[in-house]
């Protein structure tokens, strides 16, 4: 009996796998962890820089026109132009730029019914109608007022 005591003394202690286990688990995670928020910016982040297109699209904003309908009537013929816009402007203009609308649709309602008929039907002269009542946009709000004109209609009916 007392051979059996000494053998189980001298023995040595055997280590619990199942805590190496989940030691490492434990290290696992916590590093995944630390990757990850250090990866994303929540810790040690650098401040996030906006790109130049990115700063110039914080600064517009849109104004959208009341949709036009013009009579195009020459010789008889009933013909009708739905137009309707969408005015690009500095944020700091638009409310300005709204006010500014029945001043706007009346230039372009006039400009629309003096164009001649062959211009608005013909598909490539829209690049220049849009130049032409752009710049006369701007004259009647002011310059640097409106960036742009969107045309999101133009129908003849």
């Amino acid at each position: 009996m007392a051979d059996t005591m000494i053998a189980a003394e001298a023995a040595p202690k055997k280590r619990k796998p199942l805590a190496l286990i989940l030691g490492l688990v434990g290290a696992i995670v916590l590093a995944g962890g630390g990757f990850y928020a250090t990866y994303t910016g929540l810790i040690l982040g650098a401040p996030k820089q906006v790109s130049p297109e990115e700063a110039k699209l914080a600064g517009i904003a849109f104004v959208a026109l009341e949709p036009l309908v013009i009579s195009l009537g020459e010789n008889g013929h009933n013909q009708h132009l739905r137009f309707a816009a969408h005015l690009e402007v500095a944020k700091a203009y638009a409310e300005e730029v709204t006010m500014l609308q029945p001043r706007i649709l009346d230039v372009l309602n006039g400009y629309l019914r003096a164009v001649d008929m062959k211009d608005l039907e013909d598909p490539t002269a829209l690049i220049r109608l849009r130049a032409q009542m752009l710049r006369r946009l701007q004259i009647v709000t002011g310059e640097g007022r409106v960036r742009d004109l969107l045309i999101t209609e133009f129908v003849l009916n």
